[in-house]
């Protein structure tokens, strides 16, 4: 597909309409969508709704970028590229790299895969997305009488409607910038891409890099504590209810003493120790059961796809480095917002270490009781 059939539009603020016009040029989107409101109670849905619309007549597909990302020159070809191979989805091309989407990005990253179907019952992450156009009219269409001001909850309603969520790109080329809200997801505090590589790296995957479609259980973490989505939650009479690993392993066929076993056996306590100085023991565990438990589902999904992944092809040095991006962001986004400013460089560092000794662990809860006592390490 080439860019000339896919539209682009920029939704912003006239708090930030000189940095949306500068985003739209660097990156040859289409037009500005302002705020038909702008002195109005908050609301991204009432400016997406007029972003929305900008489509050009005739394209096939739209593009609709918030003011508040970077993204490389090379987005609208990057974008075609991806539409070309998924022509009826919803592609969604920035996740944050906190939550449930985050953790299901982050969980494909480390399996191999290009792509990963969102979480169902999650809001859908609309920094940057693309619909095609029929399906952005019923989007419209179906968000015009709402009351709610989320684009995002809104999106994600209407796309558990449709009956299918949308395709996140695992490797993230565009970035969320700033700290600040028009919305009121301030208090969120710094909240960056999952997978945050150049456009290079990203191409391959996004090109040809396999989808994975069945996520099974899904750990993630907020505000510093570990959390476990069992498969089919959102079938759930309260889809949103977050459930403590502990709470929810049972799911898993999983036991807390297996899990604690392969800890007190694997983890090394000098980096535990390290991590726990600087944000807490109980951070320093919490942080590693969640890799653990994330290293033992992304092996089990390149397990049980590996003939996508063959039919896939080779994607060169790319997976290398967006599972290593992967690795980078799981320890910042696991801590509270308000520790994340505190962040240096070699705690990052320490964090990532620490996250991949875990992950490359995770096989061990897939293996035999002998394995687990040590008979292979």
């Amino acid at each position: 597909m080439s860019t000339t059939s896919l539209s682009s539009a920029v939704m912003t603020h006239p708090v930030r309409e000189q940095q949306a016009a500068a985003l739209a040029a660097r990156l040859g989107l289409g037009g500005l969508a302002r705020d038909p409101d702008p002195d109005g109670l908050p609301s991204a849905l009432r400016t997406a709704l007029v972003a929305w619309a900008a489509r050009a007549e005739g394209a096939g597909h739209h593009l609709v970028v918030q003011d508040d990302v970077a993204a490389p020159p090379e987005l609208l070809e990057l974008v075609a590229g991806s539409v070309a191979r998924f022509p009826d989805e919803a592609l969604i091309f920035y996740t944050n790299w906190h939550a449930r989407n985050g953790a299901a990005a982050r969980l494909a990253a480390l399996a191999g895969a290009g792509w990963v179907r969102a979480v169902p019952e999650e809001f859908a992450p609309t920094l940057a997305i693309c619909l095609p156009a029929h399906t952005a009219d019923a989007f419209r269409a179906f968000a015009a009488d709402t009351a709610e001001r989320h684009d995002d909850e809104v999106m994600a309603a209407f796309l558990r409607a449709e009956g299918r969520s949308g395709l996140l790109a695992v490797p993230t080329v565009v970035e969320h910038i700033g700290t600040s809200s028009i919305n009121g997801h301030a208090a969120q505090g710094i909240r960056l891409a999952v997978c945050p590589v150049g456009a290079a790296e990203a191409r391959p995957l996004l090109d040809r890099g396999w989808v994975l479609e069945e996520l099974d259980w899904l750990p993630y973490m907020r505000y510093g504590e570990g959390y476990l989505r069992p498969a089919g939650h959102e079938h759930d009479a309260d889809p949103r209810r977050h459930l403590r690993w502990t709470e929810a392993l049972p799911h898993t066929g999983l036991t807390e003493g297996r899990v604690w076993d392969v800890v007190r056996r694997h983890r090394p306590e000098d980096a535990a120790a390290s991590v726990g100085r600087l944000f807490g023991r109980a951070f320093a565990d919490e942080l590693w059961i969640h890799c653990l438990l994330l290293g033992r589902q992304a092996e089990d999904a390149a397990r049980r796809h590996a003939a996508r992944r063959a039919a896939a092809g080779p994607v060169g040095e790319a997976a290398a480095r967006v599972r290593a991006a992967a690795l980078s962001t799981v320890g910042p986004a696991g801590l509270p917002p308000e520790r994340r400013p505190e962040l240096l460089p070699e705690h990052n560092a320490l964090m990532a270490a620490y996250a991949e000794g875990a992950v490359r662990c995770g096989g061990l809860l897939l293996g035999s009781a002998a394995e687990l006592l040590g008979e292979v390490q």
